[in-house]
């Protein structure tokens, strides 16, 4: 398979992780608050552990490879870096949402229904996750498009799970709750075809897509995931799930070559 159907096959495997996770409030289990922490620290463990061993520096590998200068390779860095932050933080601005946690962001509008604005704001979060997955498999790194899904995967799922359980905290039916959850890890396999496609058919810009992918990663977890994470007095047990999927993420990235 080619490089572009490899990664939108991984996006999409990887988003319908999310639908997994989410499948216990349709049998009825809850979630302690404190299990909830433990999980989304383990999402974004693993995300910080991909946007660094995936994306970070295998980026820097090929800049490297292509100039003999140290200093360009640090300075693609440093720039994708802050302009896949910065896209996000933009896409967090301009549109309006509503986190579990802060509230409403965005512009006001009376338009919007409240579950459309958590779904906003989730779809926001999922897709740099789709992008990494996609520019992963687009750079003909099968190794590193597998790990990459793999890892994304993994966190997709307590992810999922998170999302249905704060849904259900707020009034929502079981499979009202499953179906807006599982909805929005289908914006993975969008953004996952947007990134294999550019990387597939321009090389040029690979390392740039994935400092790109990995700030916007890491721009998600320091504003959203981790702030969710502490705020309930579970900071501890949040990052002991934080380390352990930092180091999960770590052995499937190293081990699968």
């Amino acid at each position: 398979m080619t490089p572009f159907l490899l990664g939108t096959i991984g996006s999409f495997c990887a988003g319908m992780m999310t639908a997994i996770g989410a499948l216990p409030v349709l049998a009825g289990r809850r979630v302690s608050a404190r299990t909830n922490d433990i999980l989304l620290g383990f999402a974004a463990g693993v995300m910080l552990s991909a946007a660094f061993f995936s994306l970070i520096l295998p980026g820097l590998d090929r800049l490297e490879q292509t100039y003999n200068s140290a200093w360009v390779p640090a300075s693609v860095a440093v720039v994708g870096i802050l302009l896949g932050a910065a896209a996000v933080f933009g896409m967090d601005k301009a549109i309006p949402h509503r986190h579990f946690v802060t509230g409403h962001e965005g512009p006001m509008t009376d338009a919007l229904r409240r579950i459309w604005l958590f779904v906003i704001a989730i779809t926001i979060h999922n897709i740099p996750e789709g992008l990494a997955v996609g520019i992963g498999f687009g750079s003909g790194d099968l190794a590193a498009g597998t790990s990459l899904a793999i890892g994304i995967g993994l966190q997709n799922a307590p992810e999922g799970l998170a999302v249905a359980v704060a849904l259900l905290s707020e009034g929502y039916r079981r499979k009202t709750a499953f179906l807006i959850a599982a909805a929005t890890g289908m914006v993975e396999p969008l953004a996952g075809v947007i990134g294999a496609a550019a990387i597939t058919y321009f090389q040029v810009i690979l390392p740039w897509g994935l400092m790109f992918a990995a700030g916007a990663m890491i721009f998600v977890i320091s504003h959203e995931i981790i702030p969710e994470t502490h705020r309930r007095g579970h900071h501890q047990a949040a990052t002991a799930g934080l380390m352990i999927g930092l180091v999960v993420m770590l052995f499937l990235d190293v081990s699968l070559g």
